[in-house]
């Protein structure tokens, strides 16, 4: 770095941001002062990469879905798929540059005030964010949303790997109970016809939001696209950019699986919550939708996935995760069987699943301590 940019130089006051950008796509030439005991390739940059790239290929099919959902509206269901992803990244490319440059402006706001390093956390967050909104929500009401997410859920509790919650999640949560109209939780964005007439930008039902009317409803919903299990799960339906394809999610899955960023213990058990809540519900006559459905409607998949997930805001405990992820699952059909006024349910069960996190690890250590003194006593 140059030497102005340096303790004692004119323009010291600027480091932390000439050094988040020197750093950004190369490794620091700093090494470890005294003996360390574990040395790794693998730093806070590479998982928050890693977890980009895992979340690709979600992303560029939410894109492509956007203009195959307007395809299908326009009655051109020969669109060239070029086409369709084309629309797609026009109308999704203003979300990413405005979750980016409100929420990194604020990252580098708040490093250069406090003295330290921009941590790559928001890398991930501001990926996040736009696949998990209304492709048509309003930039303004996104922009207050990153913003009071970074402020208050990162920033003020000490920046990346101090947050209780979620921040993507909080900027979605934020948006659904400050504009309910603009964030149903079941319906989105959708190009209709009315008439002879193309109606862009009206809002349209999702699969889920036939949750409460029973499996004759869901499968035989008179919209334009289907609501067989098969199209849910390889994603030809309306709904948030991100959270259509379970196809896509799963190759997300397997790469955070693969490199070991993601706990597969925390994704396991949130489906087995999921299927155990769900069959019960068809055992006892509450609902009729089969159990293994909830796991292609909605946001389970990306939220299981790549929310619920988050080493930060998860358990770090072995046995935490299994009861975390089971936890989540079942708080997730729990809201979408018995809370008609938000039948999505994920964002709710991950926050909720964030908020007893630590106290799960905390039983679980004592628990474990417990255990160990008990056999100390009986040796």
């Amino acid at each position: 770095m140059n030497k102005i940019f340096e303790k004692g130089g004119k323009l010291y006051w600027l480091h932390s941001t000439i050094d988040a950008f020197e750093t950004f796509l190369r490794v620091p030439n700093t090494v470890s002062v005294k003996g360390a005991h574990l040395r790794d390739a693998v730093d806070l940059k590479r998982i928050m990469i890693i977890a980009v790239i895992a979340v690709l290929p979600a992303a560029v099919f939410g894109m492509w879905n956007v203009g195959y959902q307007h395809s299908l509206a326009l009655g051109v269901g020969g669109a060239h798929i070029l086409a369709n992803f084309w629309y797609g990244l026009l109308k999704t490319l203003p979300l990413f540059v405005v979750s980016y440059l409100v929420g990194l402006g604020i990252e580098f706001a708040s490093s250069q005030i406090r003295g330290e390093e921009v941590n790559e956390g928001y890398l991930v967050s501001g990926m996040l964010i736009p696949l998990i909104v209304p492709v048509d929500v309003p930039l303004w009401m996104l922009a207050i949303a990153v913003a009071f997410s970074v402020i208050f859920v990162k920033e003020v509790l000490g920046g990346t790997g101090m947050n209780i919650w979620n921040p993507a999640l909080v900027a979605r949560a934020f948006l659904f109970f400050s504009y309910p109209n603009q964030m149903s939780g079941s319906e989105v964005w959708i190009a209709m016809r009315k008439g002879e007439t193309m109606i862009d930008g009206a809002t349209g039902a999702t699969p889920i939001t036939f949750i409460g009317d029973g499996i004759d409803a869901l499968t035989g919903a008179g919209v334009q696209y289907g609501t067989s299990f098969w199209t849910m799960f390889w994603g030809g339906i309306p709904g948030s950019v991100g959270e259509t394809s379970v196809i896509a999610i799963l190759l997300g899955a397997a790469i955070l699986i693969f490199t070991g960023v993601a706990s597969w213990k925390i994704m396991a058990s949130s489906v087995a919550g999921a299927l155990f809540v769900g069959f019960i519900a068809t055992a006892t006559g509450i609902s009729d939708i089969p159990c293994w459905y909830h796991l292609v409607m909605g946001g389970f998949a990306f939220g299981t996935v790549f929310m619920a997930t988050d080493p930060v805001t998860s358990c770090q405990t072995e046995r935490g995760k299994w009861i975390y992820g089971f936890l989540i699952g079942a708080l997730c059909i729990i809201i979408r069987l018995w809370n008609p006024g938000y039948a999505e349910g994920m964002m709710l069960a991950i926050l909720l699943g964030n908020t007893f996190a630590p106290l799960i690890d905390h039983y679980v250590v004592n628990g474990r301590i417990a255990r160990r003194n008990k056999q100390v006593k009986t040796a």
